[in-house]
């Protein structure tokens, strides 16, 4: 993807130009511009981006809204263009903090893991442990991604991943995190007791992939990506945003 198409495509989503946005996917697409490619090079970058700036108060609450829904509308004009592969007979449960932003970089995730062959159920924010812990007995899914935490969610994850563990209805389960806080403190997936971590979402599927079932016995190394820290603060699993 030339490096102008995601400059082009930022302008008109920090200023929350729907049409231009949705325009500039469709020219994309006619020109034969696989939906994978926009997927991993122009709209994962521009959700990351997104947070960054968000983040760090470059934008305010109602830019960082607009933007999202954009990304998310733009998400499912894409999703019918991916390409569908073989199904693996994979179970995949997703999950996601709260918020537009974080939904989106879920749902996408959803989207390529269903293209690649998996059978996904995506759950999004806010449903409760009790609940969310019969549903993974129900399913028996080969992996769990938590997506996208925020840091005051870091605790909650802990003991979810903790739960599962302890109550072992999926012995062979794996618990993958991805976004939110996991992309800004390094080694925090190991904390809350993750299998795998991983920060694009291209290596997530990759590495998905190559997952076998979880030996309750080991816990994995994983995979760790180094990072410079634009704040020192955040390098802090408490951070709070």
């Amino acid at each position: 993807m030339p490096e102008p198409l995601l400059t082009r495509f930022l302008q008109p989503l920090l200023a929350g130009r729907r049409a231009e946005c949705f325009a500039l996917i469709r020219e994309a697409l006619e020109r034969g511009v696989a939906a994978e490619r926009l997927v991993h090079e122009l709209l994962w970058p521009a959700i990351a981006q997104l947070e960054r700036l968000y983040h760090d108060d470059r934008i305010n609450k109602a830019t960082e809204s607009m933007a999202a829904r954009i990304l998310r509308a733009a998400a499912c004009q894409l999703q019918p263009h991916l390409t569908a592969r073989q199904r693996t007979g994979r179970r995949l449960i997703v999950t996601c903090a709260d918020g537009v932003e974080q939904e989106t970089g879920a749902e996408l995730v959803a989207d390529l893991f269903q293209a690649d062959g998996w059978e996904v159920y995506f759950v999004g924010p806010d449903v409760p442990e009790d609940e969310m812990l019969a549903l993974v007995g129900q399913l028996r899914p080969d992996a769990l991604l938590i997506f996208g935490t925020h840091a005051s969610g870091v605790p909650r994850t802990r003991r979810f991943v903790d739960l599962i563990r302890e109550v072992g209805a999926v012995p062979h389960l794996n618990v993958i995190v991805s976004g939110g806080v996991f992309n800004r403190a390094d080694g925090l997936w190991r904390e809350v007791g993750a299998d795998l971590f991983v920060e694009s979402a291209e290596e997530l599927i990759r590495q998905a992939d190559q997952l076998g079932p979880r030996d309750p016995h080991k816990r994995r190394t994983g995979v760790v990506k180094k990072r410079r820290r634009k704040r020192k603060a955040a390098a802090a699993p408490a951070v709070a945003r």
